[in-house]
């Protein structure tokens, strides 16, 4: 039996401490011989099986020292950051006032009824040295983009994509020879927020002066039946302002006054005659508006002559022309005890807004 200092199986057999060992006494295995060794271990299969690898290989994570638990973690926190990336890009949480939808236009359109016979000359150059719009510049150039600055949740940049927007909006609904023809309303309609498509589609199938429906209020167009452009030259004159509504729509107010040279359709010998439409148009524009280059038209007023008070404008203004007077018609009447129908308007031409000829 062993005594308390020999070793469990007794005193090796040549009476020396480590008995047979002896041999590798003179091995001595430092820290980094340890730690490059390999490592291996049998499992229950490769104990079982003879001629399997007995080896279980550590993975190069392992080796590393990185824990299965380490590299969930890791791949977590990686998803968890590139979600963050993600979701902030798209601005799923803003304000609801940055959600809310576009408002209905509202839209105004009053006759101007000359008081006596509408003024012609045999061109149109004639007519504006001699009326208000002498001064007007040509078409696009009469609609000038004021200086435009940073508001405090707006950008330069985004205040000037609102001015150009608002101006291409003016541009195409009454300077565009076939929109004033009656012959297109897409250039205008592409330039909406598809919050108001229904509205604009409905004014064109189905237009009313309801305040809503007038498909003259989103455009300047003709009867084509009745009169033509007579000149190319268009006058235009006008301003745009703009101001920050809240922190997160830009408003864009336009005021313009277009002068177009006029004749009789397909007479080419009648002479001109000047028609003036004055348009005061309200934009807003949310984020979304500005980044994708479209508006909401929030409010239209036109003013327009020579026009009788009798003819619909809802769908088409009907121009009186050269030599013709409004007569005695008055505008369709209104029944203050039905609410569908809408209120009557008219107004008359000053003498001073014809030309002098």
């Amino acid at each position: 039996m062993a005594g308390l200092g020999d070793p469990p199986g007794g005193t090796p057999e040549d009476g020396s401490p480590g008995g047979g060992e002896d041999e590798y006494r003179s091995t001595v295995f430092d820290e980094s011989f340890v730690r490059a060794a390999r490592l291996e271990e049998f499992s229950a299969r490769q104990r079982l099986t003879d001629h399997a690898p007995a080896v279980r290989r550590r993975t190069a994570l392992r080796r590393a020292g990185l824990s299965r638990q380490a590299v969930i973690l890791f791949v977590l926190i990686a998803v968890a950051v590139g979600t963050a990336l993600y979701m902030g890009v798209r601005h799923p949480y803003q304000s609801p006032a940055a959600q809310r939808p576009a408002e209905p236009a509202r839209m105004t359109v009053v006759p101007l009824a000359p008081q006596g016979r509408v003024p012609g000359a045999a061109d149109a150059e004639r007519l504006y040295a001699h009326s208000p719009a002498a001064d007007f510049r040509a078409a696009a150039k009469g609609v000038p983009l004021p200086d435009h600055r940073r508001t405090a949740h707006f950008s330069g940049d985004q205040v000037l994509s609102a001015l150009t927007t608002a101006k291409h909006y003016i541009v195409r609904s009454a300077l565009d020879p076939d929109v004033l023809g009656g012959r297109e309303v897409r250039p205008v309609r592409v330039l909406l927020d598809p919050d108001q498509l229904g509205q604009f589609d409905e004014s064109f199938e189905r237009p009313a002066p309801d305040g809503r429906h007038t498909a003259t209020g989103w455009l300047v167009r003709f009867d084509p039946a009745r009169a033509e452009l007579a000149d190319a030259e268009i006058r235009v004159r006008g301003s745009l302002r703009f101001t920050e509504r809240d922190a997160s729509t830009l408003e864009v107010t336009a005021d313009h006054t277009m002068v177009y040279p006029l004749r009789p359709t397909g007479d080419d010998r009648a002479e001109t005659s000047l028609f003036t439409v004055r348009r005061e148009l309200r934009f807003r524009f949310d984020r979304e508006d500005l980044r994708l280059h479209r508006t909401q038209l929030v409010a239209s007023r036109v003013q327009a002559g020579p026009l009788s008070c009798a003819d619909r404008s809802a769908d088409r203004l009907r121009p009186l022309l050269a030599g013709r007077t409004a007569g005695t018609g008055a505008p369709a009447g209104t029944d203050p005890y039905t609410e569908d129908t809408p209120t009557a308007l008219c107004g008359t031409l000053a003498e001073r807004a014809q030309p002098k000829v």
